[in-house]
């Protein structure tokens, strides 16, 4: 008999022999292999449907931050499908475990506000003290008139001008666009 493949995670208590003895109540109807996680894999059955419940065995197991969680969750709860984590005994088929689930997403979406608040705050402060964000401009007033120039002259090609000026094509059409300063 063939060795089964290593767990895909170095840490123990994601590996899926240590998973099967808390998953052993659960009588799946269509127990699921490991799936692939990082950042592009799906999260969730899409096969699932009403009356059907997803088990997971660690509520990090199916989002990647607790807005994905509660979105991939209420994503569930509207095809019908309920939730239940193993390890933190949040179960979405019961009156108690739909309000610590709802607790866990008024909590996000606090975390949520107090991040932009935090960032309009920030933003304002560096603007009273002169700074403004965003990447410099690529030409200066100076260059910018010099650009104009040439371009007006028709002696030379954008090409030209944009390899003289040591900027792109695109860069070069961009603040050719712009409309002048008024002075």
């Amino acid at each position: 008999m063939p060795a089964s493949p290593p767990p895909t995670s170095s840490h123990s208590s994601r590996s899926t022999p240590s998973q099967r003895p808390a998953a052993t109540g659960c009588s799946p109807r269509r127990p699921a292999a490991p799936a692939p996680t990082g950042p592009s894999s799906p999260r969730s059955s899409t096969s699932s449907g009403p009356g059907d419940t997803l088990v997971v065995w660690k509520l990090d197991r199916l989002g990647r931050s607790l807005r994905h969680l509660v979105d991939v969750v209420t994503g569930l709860a509207e095809r019908g499908v309920e939730f239940r984590s193993l390890q933190e005994s949040i179960d979405t088929t019961t009156p108690g475990g739909k309000l610590v689930f709802h607790v866990f997403a008024a909590l996000a979406e606090f975390e949520r506000d107090l991040i932009r608040e935090r960032t309009a705050a920030g933003l304002a402060a560096a603007r009273a003290r002169g700074r403004h964000g965003g990447r410099p401009p690529v030409l200066d007033p100076g260059r910018v008139e010099l650009t104009r120039e040439l371009y007006a002259s028709r002696r030379y090609t954008t090409a030209e001008i944009a390899r003289r000026l040591k900027v792109g094509r695109s860069t070069l059409y961009r603040y050719l666009e712009q409309e002048q300063p008024i002075r």
